[in-house]
């Protein structure tokens, strides 16, 4: 990989998953098929990899594991295949983070991209009028924040590089998909053309423009540049108490800027 994320883990291609170092656990890895995510897709009947990417909930190290227990935090690592979905490039079905029977509340989801070249796509609502759109490029390294109650999806931006990230997530996670179903999709559908990637405006919600951007800084939420959002906990165990709890955080999700 590009990127050290902070603990011993290492993607794999064949069969497609993750390699565990002696001092961290993790779970077998869950496939998400195609079939699955034709929904959210601007061709439902693309063709493409039948399994579209790894996820594996719950990963770490080892002496960490009752502490994120107690902490109501769970680290996510994914990792998508090579290739593309018809025209579009591979990505993630697009949904909202389910309320969480902790805080009451939607949670918001730390991103930090390992190996390849993504965008974290989001917007405000899965209603008719999709709020503010945002499409936040990056590479490993780079930190991506989607706040709460907003749809999302995660699109590999480089056809020829599989893409792996790891997230800070709530123990309870769940996902919402039935607005962004009842639309077809997201507000905007990537593209790929001669290689790169353009977007496309979903024409059943009111149009809005799309903003394309880097990820910001994100003093506001404790995450220090330089520093891999693991290693960041293991140095200070509470400050991603706002990922399960983000009422802790209220003023930063208005009018929140990624």
């Amino acid at each position: 990989m590009n990127f050290y994320p902070g603990f011993d883990i290492e993607p794999v291609a064949e069969p497609m998953g993750f390699r565990y170092g002696t001092d961290v656990f993790g779970p077998e890895p869950e496939f998400r098929h195609l079939d699955a995510i034709r929904p959210s897709l601007r061709n439902p009947e693309c063709t493409g990899p039948d399994i579209v990417y790894a996820i594996a909930m719950d990963v770490g190290k080892t002496k960490h594991q009752e502490l994120l227990n107690r902490l109501h935090l769970l680290y996510g690592v994914v990792t998508y295949a090579g290739g593309q979905l018809g025209e579009e490039p591979i990505r993630s079905q697009g949904h909202i983070h389910a309320v969480s029977p902790l805080s009451g509340l939607s949670t918001p989801e730390v991103y930090e991209i390992w190996d390849g070249e993504a965008v974290i796509y989001m917007q405000e609502y899965a209603a008719d009028d999709p709020g503010r759109c945002f499409a936040v490029y990056a590479r490993p390294g780079d930190v991506v924040v989607v706040p709460p109650s907003w749809a999302h999806a995660t699109i590999s931006a480089n056809p020829q590089t599989p893409l792996t990230f790891g997230a800070w997530c709530d123990r309870q996670y769940g996902f919402d998909y039935k607005g962004v179903r009842a639309h077809k999709g997201l507000a905007w559908f990537p593209l790929l053309k001669d290689g790169q990637l353009q977007w496309e405006r979903n024409p059943l919600y009111l149009e809005r423009e799309l903003v394309c951007k880097a990820p910001r800084i994100y003093d506001d939420l404790d995450i220090r540049q330089g520093l891999s959002i693991y290693r960041i906990f293991e140095e200070q165990p509470e400050i991603f108490r706002y990922v399960p709890q983000p009422q802790l955080k209220i003023n930063v999700w208005e009018n929140f800027i990624p």
